[in-house]
């Protein structure tokens, strides 16, 4: 049976918050005890007590109920020892432990502490304010281990990180000087580190150009090690010589064949710019048209037949499009969580027409490369009220054929 006891509050300035405490100890005379020395001590706590184990792990799985440190006896008629102490220890595993032992078990206080506990007293030495210290210090050493856990996660999972976004964010092959490369990449969703869109730049031995942008359906490592695949294989597919429907068959095949289930699909637009940098040619896979600025003029691509996302049917005939570029241009390729975010107040999306006149806007004033894909996506932020929900890739090449230097 438990017993549940608020004790007075604290009389130390700054102990607001009411500690929750579970006592594990069978021995009445000494449950009374912890709890008179704990009022004693003025620590503002609420004990519950649990005579065995199994009364324990009813409490401590009990929905509603905080427990924030455990007091525990090592020797109950269920348990004892280190069983109990790690049986405990998995029960609540956010919470502090403290262990009691008597003067002639020092060494499984010792021996507790090894296995996880906080620390170990020794009941017949401690009083109100050493209990109360004893206390406080174990959650103080609890949140440190809970934070140093989280520390070496998190450097864990940013190595892990790295290692994707190094796939995701590859190195052009690129040789043409003439050609300023420009790219940003950000996962949605505030402190999210990967995302599933990808893009790459591959300059093949004829001297065409060719640029692939992708977004792999969801969020996440899985995804983002999808889009990791997907974009090595494009470029192993370039290089090897593959361009069009076929290129785009046979990675609509290695999708199929690494997704994890029937529902992901992936967009994606692929340009190659001729030897000539006049013109080029351009597949849609379900993907949001390009912007191309020409002198003084910017404006979306027109909405030329767009075959479907990779992974949705069998299909092998996605149509081409035909670019003419001119002499001086930027070729602008984005992913669709550039256009989703909100265009303001209400619900209305901002979709390519309003990429179209913001872009429009930012490069009358002079912005341009960087400068200018780093205000448009500050300003589609500002106008979706915070952070995108959906990842977004941006990859821009600009061309100046008066200018034979990048």
């Amino acid at each position: 049976m438990s017993t549940v006891r608020r004790l007075s509050p604290p009389s130390i300035p700054g102990e607001s918050e009411t500690v929750g405490l579970l006592l594990i100890e069978d021995d009445p005379g000494d449950a009374f005890l912890v709890q008179e020395l704990l009022d004693e001590s003025g620590m503002l706590v609420e004990v519950v007590v649990a005579t065995t184990l199994a009364e324990a792990q009813r409490l401590l799985t009990m929905p509603r109920r905080r427990t924030q440190c455990v007091l525990a006896d090592l020797a109950l008629p269920d348990a004892q020892g280190l069983e109990l102490l790690n049986n405990v220890l998995t029960l609540a595993p956010h919470a502090a432990v403290l262990v009691l032992t008597g003067l002639n078990d020092a060494h499984v206080g010792v021996a507790a502490v090894a296995a996880g506990a906080q620390d170990y007293l020794v009941k017949q030495e401690v009083d109100g304010p050493l209990l109360a210290r004893a206390i406080r210090y174990a959650l103080e050493r609890k949140r440190a281990d809970e934070s140093e856990r989280e520390l070496v996660e998190a450097r864990a999972v940013r190595r892990e990180n790295a290692r994707l976004e190094r796939g995701l964010l590859p190195v052009p092959l690129l040789r043409d000087g003439t050609l300023r490369h420009h790219t940003r990449y950000q996962p949605g969703r505030e402190r999210a580190l990967l995302g599933g869109d990808f893009y790459d730049t591959v300059q093949t031995e004829d001297g065409s150009v060719h640029m692939v942008i992708g977004d792999v359906s969801g969020h996440g490592a899985d995804e983002a090690s999808l889009g990791v695949r997907l974009r090595m294989a494009w470029r192993t597919l370039v290089l090897a010589g593959l361009e069009g429907p076929a290129l785009l068959s046979t990675l609509d095949t290695v999708l199929v064949v690494e997704r994890w289930s029937e529902e992901i699909f992936t967009t994606l637009c692929m340009v190659t710019i001729e030897p000539s940098r006049r013109r080029a040619r351009m597949y849609r896979a379900g993907h949001p048209r390009p912007l191309v600025i020409q002198g003084d003029a910017v404006a979306a691509l027109p909405d030329d037949p767009c075959g479907p996302a990779l992974g949705l049917f069998e299909f092998d005939d996605w149509p081409m499009t035909t670019i003419e570029l001119g002499a001086d241009w930027s070729l602008m390729l984005y992913t669709d969580g550039v256009i989703e975010g909100l265009a303001g107040e209400g619900s209305e999306r901002l979709d390519t027409e309003g990429l179209e006149r913001l872009a429009r806007a930012a490069h009358a004033e002079g912005a341009a490369g960087t400068r200018l894909i780093d205000r448009l996506v500050q300003e589609v932020e500002e106008l979706n009220g915070g952070v995108l929900n959906d990842d977004l890739a941006i990859l821009m090449l600009t061309y100046d054929g008066s200018d034979g230097t990048s």
